[in-house]
């Protein structure tokens, strides 16, 4: 995924251009979110992260296991 931000100062790719760190400084539209993750990480437990981890995969399991089957047909590959 690349997150590309448009300022001013032209088109910046965050996964490429700030790898050693954010080339726009204290004007970086992702501050906030890169805070709300400091503060998430700080402010969990461990176990806590575990948990919200195991209930989005058994989401994600039953979601896929009450789902139709979805059949295709070889004609309809072409």
């Amino acid at each position: 995924m690349t997150i590309e931000n448009t300022s001013a100062n032209g088109t910046v790719d965050c996964a490429v251009d700030c790898v050693e760190g954010c080339v726009k400084g204290d004007e970086c539209p992702n501050e906030k979110y890169t805070q709300e993750a400091s503060s998430f990480i700080e402010n969990t437990s461990l176990d806590k992260m575990l948990e919200i981890a195991e209930e989005a995969l058994r989401k994600k399991i039953v979601a896929r296991a009450t789902e139709p089957r979805k059949w295709i047909m070889p004609e309809d590959l072409e």
